[in-house]
């Protein structure tokens, strides 16, 4: 049976924010490594559509630091699940769970393979209600993010 991982930044005082800091190239470099151990990734439509064009972009034109660019490189070379009502047009590698993704999830980790990251954080609670979750990777930021409305973990 396939582990499934979910991995987040969060500030010290809990808050999730993608625009929080700037990633330097050691947080990169880990990321990609982890993305060594995964060969399918599940997004939400919101999380797939925000980070999924620009890390294609970053592979495709090589705009990034050299970090970057390995990180892109590995992320778009992985098979991608995005589950959405909504979404129609995905990229390449890439399939659409239109409903029961806890279903869908229990029958991909069955299946042979390496690890399966879920990079969501609006799937998580149903996934951890159901015993999905087998490992988390919280990289905590040195800063305080403190009194957001949204985001708080």
């Amino acid at each position: 049976m396939r582990t499934v991982t979910f991995g987040m930044n969060i500030s010290l005082d809990g808050y999730y924010d993608h625009t929080m800091a700037e990633p330097s190239d050691e947080l990169m470099d880990y990321f990609t490594g982890m993305m060594d151990e995964v060969d399918l990734i599940i997004y939400g439509r919101i999380m797939y559509q925000l980070i999924f064009p620009y890390w294609a972009d970053v592979a495709k034109n090589q705009s990034g630091t050299a970090a970057e660019t390995r990180f892109a490189e590995r992320l778009t070379a992985i098979n991608k699940v995005v589950v959405s009502r909504t979404i129609e047009n995905v990229e390449k590698k890439t399939q659409i769970v239109r409903a029961n993704p806890v279903a869908e999830l229990l029958k991909l980790k069955q299946q042979p393979g390496q690890k399966i990251s879920v990079d969501t954080i609006s799937l998580l609670p149903e996934l951890i209600d159901a015993g999905l979750i087998d490992e988390f990777h919280l990289v905590v930021h040195p800063i305080l993010a403190g009194n957001q409305q949204e985001g708080h973990w």
